[in-house]
Formats: C-alpha cells, structure tokens, sequence
C-alpha cells in the first residue's frame, strides 16, 4: 500500500532530526569533560577525575570563587608531589559516590569515613584525617546541655556522615530522633529555624561553621569516630591510590600535611574573609558564570526540545496507528516521570549499563529537552486541533495539497496560539534547569550553595539568586515577547 504524504513527512522529518541530534550531542560530548582514566601502573603525567563533595567544608568549600579546603589541597598537594593533574567535580556526597560506581569519576575525597561496608565496594587509602564528632545547638537554646536532654526532640545530621552514625546509635538509648539532611549549612539553618534541636556533625565542620558565625555553639565533647580516605572502586586504580597513599606519607613528613590542617583548623576563621559582602563581591564571577551555563543549556534545550515537540505533535495527528502510538507512548514517559529521576539515569545509570561515558552537558540537555518536548508536543498538537476544519477543507477545496495546506494555512495560524504557552515553556525550562544541580551542573543555583556553604547565610544568599532568576526570567520574558509581537502581527 503507497505511504499518504501524512505518513512520509513525519519519518522524513524523523530522520532529520536524528541526524541532527546526533550531530548536536556529539558536539556537547566533546566539549564535556574528560572522564575517568583507565587503570596504569604508572600516574606521572597523567589526569584523573575526582569527585567530591559541594558543601562540606573546612574540607571542601569555595572561598574567592575557588574549591578550597583540607581535602582540596591535600589532593592538590599530592598531585603535584606525584606528578599527576587532576579534574575536580564537585558533585554533592551521595552524588559523587555515584560517580564513582558509574566510572564517571576515578576517585572520591569527600572527608569520607572508611567503614566495613564502604570497603566492601570501594578500596581506600591510608587514613588522611582521624575524625570526632560533637553536638551543637542553637546559641539562643538554654535548654540543651546534654544528650539526655534531646528526649521526644528532633536532630539532623548529614547523611552519610559520623555524625549521622553516631547519632542514630544513641537515639533509641536517649528517644530523640534523627533527620538526615545533604548539607551543613542547611542542618545549621534547620536548628536555628527550631525544625531540629541539635545537629550532629564532625568536630572540625562544627567548629568552622561557629566561627563564621553560623548561630550554633557546641554542647558536648568531641566523641572519636572515625578516619576518612581517599576512595576508588574495588579493584580500579591501584597505581593512583598507591600514589596518593606515597605523597601522603611524604606531606605528613615534611610538615606540610600539618599547615594544611593548620591553615583551616588552627584559626577556622581566618580561612574566608569574615565580610559576607565582601565574599559575595567575590563570588559574583561564579554566579555570573552559573547564569551563563543556566542560559546556554536552557536555549540549548529549548531548541532540541522544540525539534522534539514539533515532531511528536505532528505524528499525534498521523492516521497510521504506529507512529501515533510511539509519540504518545514518547509524551506519556517524560510527562510521567520526575525531570530529576532522568538527570541521575542519563548522567550516572547509562554509563553504568553501556559503559559509556556521558558528558554532564550531554545529560543536561537530554534531561531538560526530552522532558520540555513532550510539554511541546501537546502544546503543538492541541493548537493544531484548535484551527477550524473548515481552513483545511477551504484551502484542499482551491487546489492545494494536504501539505501545502498545513504549511500555508493551518500551521501559521496554530503557532500565534501555541506562541505563549511555548514562552511559558522556555521559563518553566530555565527554572528547572536548577535540578541539574544534583548531578553537579554549575548552573546559578549551584554556584548560590556553594557561597552559602562557605558563609552560612542560606537567607540571604537565596535572596540574591533569586532576584538574579527573576531578572533572568523577566528579561528572557520580554524578549519572547518582543519576537511574538514582530513575527505574529
């Protein structure tokens, strides 16, 4: 049976559009970063990707709108003794783990606890700090002066940490409960805001955050935990963990392992400018740099996304059962599932399923345009369907064909009414272009935690990012705006 024109155009468009993908997604891989390394006996000269975590400091935080801390230079202070480079990605804890798993990262340092079940997946280094956790409470509280104190009551911890291990061991024996949270600075926000009593945290964590004025004071001795390591996976980079392991006895024995630990533990408050304007005046490169990548991989995304709508739509209207069944089966999935649940699969589960590595650029646009396209394909299929029939009829009825008729009446006239709800797309777009922050995307969002991970002034420093996304939004809004009033007069 002859294919009707119907049928021919969407495949012919389909494989345009495969093509052009293809090239697109190339190109974004290319420009992605490079990712881990396979195993050698020999580092000199070579470059590994080591995950770590956003918000964790005195080990990892950013300071003048550079990742600093004891991990970060401790890993700096070993490359360069090695004489080996490294990529770091500031991921988030759990984040980073699964980087690790999916070979998207060659280790992790992360002020990361060597425990027996850690150890059963990753294999660690020689232990690089020998950790103690406390409990604080708000300065305000003077009703918490000890564990038993915390009956009936609430406290937080970060998940995954001592501190969380330790809390939770002491729970049920003084009937509080523990509240695992990402983050210090949110835990530090979540007592001062009376959602928790106390936090449970690292000693030396604790002890930076008081001094930068975080609003909790500690209550208790410091309780020996554990020691954290340097982690690869199981089996994967001997040669760098035995390097790491050789450059740490070596900073431990020329002194320089202890002013490292000095220069953030000894005076925790000399380690950042103790000004919060004057650390946002430095910061403002790196938020400025986050609105860049927000914009850039929301036009990116918008236009793969319009690729997709526009296609899925038109095969929403074919006759032929096949293709109209593979783009509602299309809107159904991404329409049906969480934008965040893709973000993790693309960026860390299909690297673990095909081996492949993925760039976080690569897996950004997938997330958002795959997402936005089904958002589009109805938004283009319901304006369709909203031109009278009778256009169609009238324009078959004076000579023109079925696809001249589309392109000349019906199309023109569905895009002025699909035109706002597209503009209403681009925005919903850039703002959930924000979750990519938790495969680490260094969008604006993520550049406003790492500034409150450093200064504890969650409150303020949200303000800002948030006056800079409704500048953003308003500025993207008027010229969407501009262009409809100029192509749909």
């Amino acid at each position: 049976m002859t294919e009707s024109r119907k049928t021919r155009a969407p495949r012919a468009l389909l494989r345009a559009v495969i093509a052009g993908l293809a090239g697109v997604f190339v190109l974004l891989g290319g420009a992605g970063a490079a990712m881990a390394q396979p195993s050698d006996s020999n580092v000199e000269g070579k470059n590994f990707v080591i995950g770590t975590d956003t918000t964790f400091a005195p080990f990892e935080f950013r300071a003048n709108g550079e990742l600093v801390g004891i991990d970060m230079d401790l890993l700096q202070a070993i490359a360069k003794d090695q004489g080996f480079s490294v990529d770091i990605k500031s991921l988030g804890f759990s984040a980073a783990l699964a980087a690790l798993s999916s070979n998207q990262v060659d280790g992790v340092i992360a002020g990361m606890s060597i425990t027996d079940d850690r150890k059963a997946i990753y294999d660690f280094s020689e232990p690089y700090f020998e950790s103690g956790v406390q409990m604080a409470i708000a300065k305000t509280d003077d009703s918490i002066k000890g564990y038993e104190d915390l009956a009936g009551k609430t406290v937080v911890a970060k998940t995954g940490s001592e501190g969380e291990t330790y809390a939770k061991s002491i729970a049920a024996k003084y009937g509080f409960t523990v509240k695992s949270l990402d983050q210090s600075a949110t835990m530090a926000e979540s007592v001062k805001s009376g959602s928790a009593v106390a936090v449970f945290d690292d000693y030396p964590v604790l002890a930076y955050g008081v001094s930068q004025n975080n609003g909790l004071t500690t209550v208790t001795e410091k309780v020996p935990g554990g020691s954290y390591g340097f982690a690869v996976n199981k089996g994967q980079n001997p040669a760098l963990l035995a390097a790491f392991n050789d450059g740490l006895a070596k900073l431990k024995a020329n002194g320089e392992y202890d002013k490292i630990l000095d220069k953030y533990l000894a005076d925790p408050a000399s380690a950042v400018p103790s000004n919060f304007w004057e650390r946002l005046g430095n910061s403002i490169p790196a938020l400025m740099n986050g609105l860049g990548h927000t914009i850039l991989v929301t036009a990116i995304s918008f236009a793969v996304a319009m690729v997709l709508g526009l296609l899925a739509g038109f095969m929403k209207l074919s006759n032929n059962i096949v293709v109209r069944g593979i783009s509602t089966t299309f809107v159904n999935i991404f329409r049906g599932t969480p934008l965040l649940l893709w973000a993790f699969l693309f960026y860390f589960g299909v690297p673990q399923l095909t081996g492949l590595p993925m760039s976080i650029w690569v897996a950004g646009v997938l997330t958002l345009s795959l997402n936005s396209g089904a958002y589009v394909a109805e938004i283009v299929r319901g304006a369709i369907q909203s031109v009278d029939p009778g256009q169609l009829e009238a324009s078959r009825s004076l000579g023109l064909g079925y696809g001249k008729s589309m392109q000349k009446v019906v199309v023109p006239q569905a895009f002025k009414m699909m035109t706002p709800s597209l503009i209403n797309q681009l925005i919903i777009m850039l703002k959930d272009s924000s979750l990519l922050l938790a495969i680490g995307f260094t969008e604006l969002l993520y550049q406003g935690q790492q500034i409150y991970a450093a200064n504890f002034r969650i409150t303020e420093t949200l303000l800002i990012v948030g006056v800079i996304y409704f500048v953003a939004i308003m500025a993207l809004t008027k010229l969407a705006n501009y262009v409809d009033r100029r192509f749909n007069k």
